[in-house]
């Protein structure tokens, strides 16, 4: 017995020391990159192994980073999104085969031709050749788009379906469209706004999902900063309402490790709504790009990954599943640029290092 006690109060002493050199190192990461404020976790499908965060929640301010802090997700809320497709068609609202125009034949004889046979497994897993959009693009404007938000949804796939699609045969079609379209399609499918139906798996997943930039319902949640360095203040934007199953959500550190928690045991089979092959293939079943995942092998461990990243303008967001060591990897930051992005890779490469990814 005092053996035993002596080896738990040495592998604690251990796991202390372990993650004041993984917080010394990040912080000291987060400044030389001009990171304001920095989370990060390590967690399995049981248990959080690790988790912080350091910095401000805004530039030149006294706000100091909190646990709880929420960050936009960006394209993360794609993985999100993908999996509340897959509860539907697990319920038999909506199948994989089934096409966009099934839904909504009253825009089939407006839109473009090609797209006439665009499911949403197309949609979900970027098979849609389709063209990009994002918060950039400066059409339509938005007095062409009128409505609550889920009109304005409906209003903008109306326009984006009738433009021309990508001619040059890719085997990925990174296009946000696709995820708003597939969204229109859960909505249709469902009877529920797309707020509903992620506010509902939260609360089966004790998770507070919340929608555009954190500040604007609390200006004491960060700030997202752009590259920069500048604040971007509370408003509400239009165009992210209009890709809000593409990349809308906010959510804090905490929140977003439970629905890590959940992939991580869901592909050892412990889910009790999907398969472990069924998870499998959400992650895994097609090339380089699934059902919200992409996925890719490590050239240093020969580890398989499923993962995404998030770049929504002013934050930044990364993922990082390894289920053959039951690990998930998870960094974010409220500011977007290339050097707050090379930052976030030593981070998430010297967390997985340590934890043996």
């Amino acid at each position: 017995m005092k053996k035993l006690r002596f080896a738990l109060v040495l592998s604690f002493l251990f796991n202390i020391s372990h993650g004041q050199k993984n917080i010394s190192f990040s912080d000291s990461i987060r400044i030389k990159h001009q990171i304001p404020e920095l989370a990060y976790a390590v967690v399995s499908a049981d248990s959080i192994l690790e988790i912080q965060a350091l910095g401000y929640q805004r530039i030149d301010s006294k706000y100091k980073a909190t646990i709880d802090d929420k960050f936009r997700l960006g394209s993360i809320t794609k993985t999100i999104t993908s999996y509340i497709a897959a509860v539907l068609v697990k319920e038999g609202k909506i199948k994989w085969g089934t096409k966009f125009f099934d839904l909504y034949p009253e825009l089939k004889a407006q839109s473009n031709p090609v797209t006439y046979n665009f499911t949403l497994q197309d949609f979900i897993t970027f098979r849609a050749n389709i063209d990009t959009w994002s918060y950039g693009n400066e059409t339509p404007t938005q007095k062409e788009i009128k409505g609550n938000n889920q009109q304005q949804r409906y209003e903008f796939i109306s326009w984006f379906l009738k433009q021309n699609p990508v001619t040059e045969t890719q085997p990925i079609y990174w296009s946000n469209p696709s995820y708003v379209a597939a969204g229109l399609m859960l909505e249709k499918a469902s009877g529920k706004s797309y707020e509903t139906l992620v506010k509902e798996l939260g609360k089966s997943l004790n998770i507070d999902f919340e929608f555009g930039q954190p500040n604007f319902k609390d200006q004491y949640q960060p700030w997202g900063h752009d590259e920069d360095l500048k604040p971007e203040k509370p408003s509400s934007n239009y165009k992210l309402n209009w890709l809000s199953s593409a990349g809308n959500i906010n959510i804090s550190l905490p929140g977003y490790c439970k629905f890590m928690q959940m992939q991580l045991q869901g592909l050892e089979g412990k889910s009790k709504l999907f398969t472990k092959e069924e998870f499998n293939y959400m992650h895994f079943g097609l090339p380089e790009f699934s059902f919200g995942w992409n996925s890719e092998i490590k050239e240093s461990n020969q580890l398989l990954y499923s993962f995404h990243n998030g770049n929504p303008g002013t934050f930044l967001t990364k993922v990082y599943i390894c289920k053959s060591i039951n690990k998930a990897f998870i960094v974010f930051a409220n500011v977007q640029s290339e050097e707050a992005d090379k930052g976030l890779i030593l981070i998430l490469e010297n967390l997985q290092n340590k934890y043996g990814g």
